[in-house]
């Protein structure tokens, strides 16, 4: 199985029944793609709960004024049995611009715009609107 595709159907699910927070076991790639969604306002916050091998994240969802969620669509782009990489130049925008792709490189987990502003390409792991 694979546990972004997991964090990402959980937060999927709760977004669409209007949950506030969500929990999902802990793992370093899971915390950094979550600072990604924080810093580009997808997510209200997110904290780290438990201790080894009990760890979990919790996630505060974020809704706008009128009670619609702040993520529209969050999918998973880059699979176990298909990877896909992106040079700089190939890495095109999410939505027209109004949605992020989470792309890793070797500088670390960054947006689409930075990853094209830096001239890095990646594997793009997922993509939120």
């Amino acid at each position: 199985m694979d546990p972004i595709a997991d964090m990402l159907t959980r937060i999927r699910n709760a977004k669409s029944i209007g949950h506030e927070t969500v929990s999902i076991p802990y793992s370093q790639i899971k915390s950094a793609i979550l600072v990604v969604l924080k810093r580009e306002k997808f997510i209200e916050n997110f904290e780290k709960k438990g201790k080894k091998i009990n760890k979990s994240i919790v996630v505060k969802l974020k809704y706008q004024k009128d009670g619609s969620p702040a993520i529209s669509n969050i999918t998973r782009v880059s699979k176990q049995g298909q990877r896909v990489y992106r040079p700089a130049t190939k890495i095109h925008s999410v939505q027209d611009g109004f949605g992020v792709a989470v792309i890793s490189t070797p500088k670390g987990l960054m947006t689409d715009r930075e990853a094209r502003r830096k001239n890095i390409g990646g594997e793009i792991i997922c993509e939120v609107w």
